[in-house]
Order: structure tokens, then C-alpha cells, then sequence
């Protein structure tokens, strides 16, 4: 299993427009082989951001590999902090990988592949 996460700094004044702007893009992540689940996580309030995180999980690295080469992902990053429309984000997103070595359910521990 992998994580992948990115984690956002949203100026205060734009966590209206960045939610929405997540809200209403389509996603085609369902399409990709190995895809598992997806969430965006708000965190903490900062003085002049609030911390936000994109948080998905893959079967395996190899299969999160293939969706940042895909038709979909160019997709869905087509229209993300661009000219179009007032930054929403402080700087870039700083992405964040993770291979699962344990992974722990609510029925009971099982041994990552």
C-alpha cells in the first residue's frame, strides 16, 4: 500500500474558494487501477494560512507511479492555482509519499504486502 499526500498552506482569506474549487472538480481517480480511497483533510489554523492535506491511498507505489503519468491526472491538475483565477495557496504544495509497512483496521492488524 502507498500514501500519497500533499499538504497545502491556504491563506485565511481563500479557504472558501480552495474547498470549493475542490468540491466541484471532477475526478477521475475511480478510473485508475490501484486506487483505494481519497480524502482532503483541513488541519490547524496558522497565523496567516490554514494547513490543508490531500491524503490518497494505492494499492502500491507503482500504481500511484502510472496515475501521475496518466491522461486523468493531466487532467485533473489542468486547472489547479492557475492565472485564471486568485491563488489560493501560499507557495507550492509540498508533496509527502508513504509505503505502508503495517496497517492496523478496525477488525484486526494485517501485514502490509
Amino acid at each position: 500500500m502507498f500514501i500519497a499526500m500533499n499538504r497545502f498552506k491556504v491563506a485565511k482569506e481563500s479557504t472558501k474558494d480552495f474547498e470549493d474549487i475542490w468540491l466541484s472538480r471532477q475526478s477521475n481517480l475511480h478510473e485508475l487501477d490501484g486506487f483505494v480511497e481519497f480524502h482532503m483533510l483541513r488541519g490547524p489554523e496558522h497565523e496567516d494560512h490554514v494547513l490543508y492535506a490531500s491524503h490518497t491511498v494505492w494499492r502500491s507505489k507503482a500504481e500511484f507511479e502510472a496515475w501521475t503519468k496518466s491522461d486523468q491526472f493531466r487532467a485533473s491538475h489542468a486547472r489547479a492555482n492557475t492565472s485564471e483565477r486568485k491563488p489560493t495557496y501560499l507557495g507550492h504544495p509540498n508533496f509527502e509519499g508513504f509505503e505502508v509497512f503495517q496497517h492496523i483496521t478496525a477488525e484486526h492488524a494485517v501485514a502490509a504486502e
